[in-house]
């Protein structure tokens, strides 16, 4: 019965007339494995978006409202770059006026933004996190605009809390 065990969870491989073979495979592996599989789209959540004429005072208000700490910007309805804590700090620190100047001064502006798209790995998506040190990233799909440019919708979003939040599932076998 143990054997059987092993051959069940993949660490053995039974072959009639052969026997048992051990497969190279370790328990380490099978997560490996099972985090590749888990797709972003799957765990994707809403993106919080604001419009790149918002004020950054409404966008700073959005984001506390909203409890996250990277907000989408977008132009026409495409995305067009990202704003975060820490744009918002060292502008507001700055003198900067928060009701008169839009978001899209202060915003990181494409193409400087790290994006996923839906059909990317969990763990693609944790390795640009890490990476490139950003709390979040967008989730895009990629449109072709009527003047025939390429541009991007935000779909949804992938955050730190996220990945963690996997990770843990997968440590308590969910």
């Amino acid at each position: 019965p143990d054997l059987a065990i092993l051959a069940m969870s993949g660490i053995l491989d039974a072959r009639p007339k052969v026997g048992y073979f051990y497969t190279g495979k370790t328990a380490f592996s099978f997560i490996s494995e099972k985090i590749k599989r888990i797709k972003v789209a799957e765990r994707k959540s809403v993106p919080v978006i604001v419009d790149e004429q918002t004020s950054v005072y409404d966008a700073i208000v959005t984001m506390f409202l909203e409890d996250v700490s990277t907000i989408f910007v977008v132009e026409n309805g495409y995305f067009a770059g990202v704003v975060s804590r820490k744009d918002f700090l060292k502008n507001a620190i700055g003198g900067l006026n928060l009701h008169k100047t839009p978001v899209a001064v202060i915003m990181t502006r494409m193409p400087n933004i790290v994006m996923s798209t839906l059909n990317e790995s969990i763990l693609e998506a944790a390795t640009k996190i890490i990476d490139h040190e950003v709390d979040s990233l967008p989730i895009v799909e990629e449109v072709m605009k009527d003047n025939g440019d390429r541009a991007y919708k935000v779909v949804g979003r992938i955050t730190k809390t996220t990945i963690v939040r996997v990770f843990a599932e997968l440590g308590n076998n969910e």
